[in-house]
């Protein structure tokens, strides 16, 4: 097993103090530096890059065009996602350099945050990634479940209802999770992900450009009352942030061989260039095809050969089982680190029996959770906004302004503090927005409704 503190790199982090770290900041830090069961310091910048680009290219990007551009429109569609797509960089960018500080390397967004602000800040940080992680999960599992869905409707006129796929996928995620334990381990697979990833969105925006073509009365109105517009706009918000960032960039910072703080720069990089590029591409030209009336599901409007549909569909599944083990990772890490042997081997009769025992009980309530709840922008706008507003804009400022406060400009200084009144106001109200969603949905849909 693998021990996850590093002392090295120091020169690379801020400091809270410029003198040798003393003995009460050792006992500090170790409330916050536990062993893991997963693999640290090990990865290249370009697996982590493409790992980042392949992941955020999933099948979610299939509901964007409905999710971001259809509340908003042409004009402050593009602004949102410009300005989003912008701010989740530098934010990620800015929390990247703490990964080190005073010397002591923190491999979990909880740890930092314990040790700069105690363990009530801890605590709060483990719900809000534990939520998104878990929730963005479900969603993953409800995008799987309706590409099996797509398929089976291409060769039947009465699929099956969407339940059984969302527990077929389930059992699939389960599978690779179980055999691909750790976010290290992917790396065999990233070359398969990354062919699925650009066939099916190649084909997919050919056919999708194809279609823009062929129409000539697109309808690009905002839908609803003033009120009701309002509301969609702050989900859409939500939706882009979700679209560029998920809250858990130490984690996936802590896989990454030294230099980590630079090589996690250029990973990122990578993201926000030819990702970014890609999941913003596939989002315009859905919304720029069908305009308003788009699918909350892209691939339910394409036109063209049976053929087509069946294979970007599933592609979109297969892609998904390798994508959907990037953000559910560190709950795994979290629960090995606890229950498995770690003077063990990852392998050992006694890990493998546990590691089961974990994966199927995770598993097994997520899948119940979303056969009971299908609705996708519910998952998307909560989780963009309740947790992850906080954790890509808020958290990365205060975590400046406790490291570097007192040596920063004060224009610096404000610059940050205005992040964090702005985008706790921001949260606040694109939270109230997602839950008058749910609470909608609920009115419309029944539990295990076959959507």
């Amino acid at each position: 097993m693998i021990v996850t503190p590093s002392t090295g790199e120091a020169m690379e982090a801020p400091s809270l103090e410029p003198a040798q770290v003393n003995e009460h900041a050792q006992d500090h830090h170790q409330q916050y530096a536990s062993l893991s069961a997963h693999t640290t310091d090990h990865d290249s910048w370009l697996q982590v890059g493409l790992l980042l680009v392949t992941g955020f290219n999933c099948g979610y990007i299939l509901s964007f065009s409905n999710l971001m551009l259809v509340p908003l429109g042409w004009t402050w569609g593009i602004i949102c996602l410009s300005l989003v797509g912008l701010y989740t960089a530098y934010a990620n960018w800015l929390l990247a350099a703490f990964h080190f500080i005073n010397g002591h390397r923190f491999i979990r967004y909880r740890d930092i945050m314990g040790y700069l602000f105690g363990r009530k800040m801890y605590y709060i940080t483990w719900v809000f990634q534990f939520f998104t992680l878990l929730l963005g999960n479900m969603g993953f599992i409800l995008l799987g479940g309706r590409a099996l869905k797509e398929i089976n409707s291409e060769f039947s006129e009465t699929p099956l209802r969407l339940q059984y796929y969302i527990g077929m996928t389930g059992a699939a995620y389960f599978t690779f999770s179980y055999l691909i334990p750790t976010m290290s381990a992917t790396r065999s697979w990233l070359g398969v992900s990354t062919v699925l990833t650009f066939t099916f969105i190649g084909l997919l925006l050919m056919v999708v450009i194809k279609d823009g073509k062929s129409d000539k009365n697109k309808n690009y109105d905002l839908k609803g009352s003033k009120v009701g517009q309002a509301f969609g706009a702050l989900g859409a918000v939500s939706a882009t942030i979700v679209c560029n960032t998920a809250g858990l960039l130490l984690e996936i910072q802590s896989t990454l061989r030294k230099p980590a703080v630079k090589n996690m720069r250029k990973a990122l990089g990578l993201q926000y260039t030819v990702g970014l590029i890609v999941y913003y591409g596939v989002t315009v030209a859905g919304y720029w095809a069908y305009g308003s009336d788009v699918s909350e599901y892209l691939p339910e409007e394409l036109s063209g050969p049976k053929w087509v549909k069946v294979f970007i569909n599933s592609s979109v599944f297969l892609q998904s089982i390798i994508s959907q083990h990037i953000f559910v990772a560190p709950i795994h890490e979290t629960l090995d680190t606890k229950f498995l042997k770690l003077e063990e081997s990852m392998n050992s009769a006694t890990n493998l029996k546990r590691r089961l025992l974990l994966r199927a009980s995770l598993f097994a309530m997520n899948t119940f959770m979303t056969a009971a709840f299908p609705f996708m922008g519910d998952f998307v706008n909560f989780f963009g906004s309740f947790t992850l507003i906080p954790l890509t804009f808020v958290f990365p400022s205060l975590i400046f302004l406790k490291v570097k406060g007192k040596t920063a400009r004060i224009e610096t200084r404000v610059w940050h503090c205005f992040n964090v009144v702005v985008f706790l106001l921001l949260a606040v109200a694109a939270t109230t927005a997602a839950v008058r969603l749910i609470i909608d949905n609920t009115r419309t849909y029944s539990f295990f409704a076959d959507t």
